[in-house]
């Protein structure tokens, strides 16, 4: 019974690992007029939704659902057997909403309007858990997206280039430089403190080895002391108990006599060495010569 209870909650983890995973699907970016930015595969403009994997693990997209419609969340499924379905961790993937869903997976069979709020929906494959959800405003420019101003989780903002650049299939924030090792270098021009801090690491590192091997050193050598204790009192407790129980007094002394007696039987021998001759009449009857059918030939 427990075993098949087990089996049951291993199942259920099972099925709703991927739904947990999804949670982390967000929309990302949008842009709703696309006069001049990205092209699709077939070299035409269209708006397009950008989605985020926020999860530091791959993510499996097919089968949820893409809308504009909150009555209908079903609306555009994303199709199953495309490999590019499956984002990497902390990465893009760019929908085009070009109402012409014979073109591909990330072709949906809705447009996004301009000049009017754009309501776009992630549902679930079971078409109702809304996974994450953005209205763009009305007043949008063309050409111009409307995105977060951190991947997966930050407030939105309308995105018009320059500083605030448009970044389809990339991450809202690009970084190419880091500002923590800038700060070092300007600290420690020449090193010393790295080569410093390098040497504590390793120090502190061969430290705590030394340690761990005295206490596992010390905690192996009270074990074995212990255990030599048990057996001691073991061993003292078998011999007790066997005394009481049996070698008594009188019993130890049957086994004295007897051993004497037994031993001692053949102690006493005679120090006369006698040979007697031992005669033996020959007779020619016991001769094997008389056996012999025919005397051997020389």
């Amino acid at each position: 019974m427990k075993r098949h209870i087990l089996f049951t909650l291993l199942a259920v983890l099972a099925l709703s690992a991927p739904a947990q995973n999804r949670k982390a699907l967000r929309i990302n970016e949008v842009m709703v007029q696309n006069d001049s930015s990205i092209v699709d595969d077939y070299g035409r403009r269209a708006g397009w939704v950008e989605l985020f994997n926020a999860n530091f693990g791959p993510l499996e997209i097919s089968s949820v659902y893409l809308t504009d419609d909150p009555a209908n969340p079903k609306k555009y499924p994303v199709p199953l057997g495309d490999v590019n379905t499956k984002i990497p961790k902390r990465q893009h993937v760019v929908f085009f909403n070009d109402g012409e869903p014979n073109r591909g997976t990330f072709h949906t069979n809705f447009v996004l309007i301009p000049g009017k709020e754009n309501w776009i929906g992630i549902y679930d494959a079971d078409g109702m858990t809304l996974i994450d959800e953005v209205t763009v405003p009305a007043d949008l420019p063309a050409n111009t997206s409307y995105a977060r101003n951190a991947d997966g989780y930050g407030e939105w903002e309308v995105r018009t280039g320059g500083e605030k650049y448009i970044t389809p299939s990339s991450a809202n924030v690009i970084k190419d430089t880091n500002n923590k090792i800038e700060q070092f270098a300007e600290m420690d021009g020449h090193g010393f403190g790295m080569a410093a801090m390098a040497m504590c690491i390793v120090f502190t590192a061969l430290l705590v080895l030394c340690v761990c091997f005295m206490i596992i050193n010390k905690i192996g050598g009270k074990i074995s002391r212990v255990n030599k204790a048990k057996a001691h009192a073991d061993n003292e407790n078998s011999l007790t108990s066997r005394d009481v129980d049996h070698d008594s007094g009188e019993e130890i002394a049957a086994i004295v006599m007897a051993l004497h007696e037994h031993l001692n039987a053949h102690d006493t021998e005679s120090t006369v060495l006698t040979i007697n001759k031992v005669k033996r009449a020959y007779s020619p009857w016991n001769s094997k010569i008389y056996g012999l059918r025919e005397l051997p030939h020389r």
